[in-house]
């Protein structure tokens, strides 16, 4: 049979915060997913994409797509199996039924997930506004974030309005690339030949050159784990959140598949390589009066749109794990009438400020990759652990292919391999920050536990 409360990551008996409410419908669930991987990442990471792969660019982008599916499987199961917000730590926490490893998955997590709304700070004060209005950048980007954050305080409903209203924007911008795309082709100044510039090295190096590029296009498809974080906010969420998380994931690829075909074969790889707005090139090349601001609007609306949603993921995972009791008590806070958790979104958002003070967006975007690397990797294996103890658990839950989670857990340690040295690094120092907060978070409890007993 199913629990009625869940054990808390500490270990201690049943989870002790206020419930969320639970606001999302499915197709807003859906507009969340789709929303979180049309973000940023398409906009911003192609042309480096292209660098990698050259002609092969939409195969790397299927490539991130394929990876991406097989760790969405896992998280379908066990959403469906344990619906709280908390995420991959929560799952951590069930199959290895260890709280250090609970802290360590969710902490990466959460760490990833500031770190993004960092580096989309950032993305949103660069070049993109620069055509608009040359504004300087860090004024900007700390602007932006306390946006983000009231947004997020004002309701999760608010916040999901927002993110379907966004989605739209971005999806067009999207739609529009393809579209001019067309025109080009059309009209005869495409050139199919690029599709057949392949990386050198032969069958080996082309292999190693998508990965490669899909190592950086899989930024783009990490939604899922975003939207873990609110299956306790979502309504009947066996039914709802399997079709809106796959499907959105789903939509979202398609569209992509098409973006890096018409990116191919308009612009030359070159000059793709160089631009900080790739898909602004193909609004160049295609010249037919749309004007470069107007893209550069809907570009913004797609980096604020991720920013949103990435900070709601922070805030719901730092909730978890507050209510878990492995972070402070004070971040489960809500907000009384709102219910939204306001200590939480405050700490995410301080953490975030103070990251854009620390990098630039492309450091900061691979160290977003490598942390939820591990967080995937963490979860894949949870399935497989998990599966030896049915009980536990929603009794009705969706059961998928055991192959997929092994095949989900191989390709984070791929993907991972891709990072160099200084990712890696950074990665590790954010990592030896949480297990120190972890530490003084565990010495706090047993102070106040002895002062109670000695009270007592």
């Amino acid at each position: 049979m199913g629990d009625a409360e869940p054990t808390t990551a500490a270990g201690s008996g049943a989870r002790d915060a206020p419930a969320l409410r639970r606001a999302i419908t499915r197709p807003a669930l859906l507009m969340f997913v789709v929303g979180d991987v049309l973000g940023a990442g398409i906009y911003t990471l192609v042309g480096e994409a292209a660098a990698q792969a050259r002609g092969a660019l939409w195969l790397a982008l299927l490539v991130a797509l394929g990876l991406a599916l097989l760790t969405a499987a896992s998280y379908v199961e066990l959403v469906t199996r344990f619906p709280r917000a908390g995420g991959a730590a929560v799952f951590a926490h069930r199959a290895f039924r260890s709280e250090v490893v609970s802290f360590v998955v969710g902490f990466c997590g959460l760490a990833a997930g500031v770190t993004s709304v960092g580096a989309l700070s950032l993305a949103f004060a660069g070049e993109y506004l620069d055509a608009l209005v040359p504004l300087p950048t860090l004024p900007v980007a700390l602007a932006f974030l306390v946006a983000v954050g009231l947004l997020n305080a004002r309701g999760i409903s608010e916040s999901m309005a927002a993110n379907i209203v966004m989605t739209l924007v971005e999806a067009a911008g999207l739609v529009l690339v393809v579209v001019l795309g067309v025109i080009v082709i059309g009209r005869g100044d495409a050139d199919p030949a690029r599709l057949a510039d392949l990386p050198p090295g032969g069958a080996g190096g082309l292999a190693l050159a998508v990965l490669a590029a899909a190592a950086l296009a899989f930024y783009s498809f990490v939604g899922f784990e975003t939207s873990a974080n609110v299956a306790e906010e979502t309504r009947d969420v066996r039914r709802s959140y399997p079709l809106a998380l796959v499907g959105g994931l789903l939509l979202a690829g398609a569209l992509y598949l098409v973006v890096g075909l018409v990116v191919t074969l308009t612009v030359p790889v070159d000059q793709l390589a160089g631009s900080t707005g790739p898909l602004l090139e193909v609004v160049r090349v295609a010249d037919v009066g749309v004007p470069a601001w107007l893209f550069s609007v809907v570009a913004l609306v797609a980096v604020a749109n991720t920013a949103l949603l990435s900070g709601i993921y922070s805030s719901r995972l730092a909730y978890g794990m507050a209510a878990d009791r492995v972070l402070p008590r004070v971040l489960a806070r809500v907000l009384p009438g709102r219910r939204t958790p306001w200590v939480a979104i405050v700490a995410t958002l301080a953490v975030s400020m103070a990251l854009t003070l620390t990098g630039d967006l492309g450091d900061l975007a691979n160290t977003v990759v490598l942390l939820l690397l591990v967080t995937f990797a963490s979860t894949n294996l949870a399935v497989i652990v998990l599966r030896r103890r049915p009980d536990e658990g929603e009794p009705d839950h969706v059961r998928i292919p055991l192959v997929l989670p092994w095949l989900g857990l191989a390709s984070c340690v791929a993907l991972a391999a891709q990072q160099d040295a200084t990712v890696w690094l950074r990665a590790v120092l954010l990592l030896l920050l949480g297990v120190a907060l972890y530490g003084a978070t565990r010495l706090a409890d047993r102070v106040r536990r002895r002062a109670d007993a000695g009270r007592g």
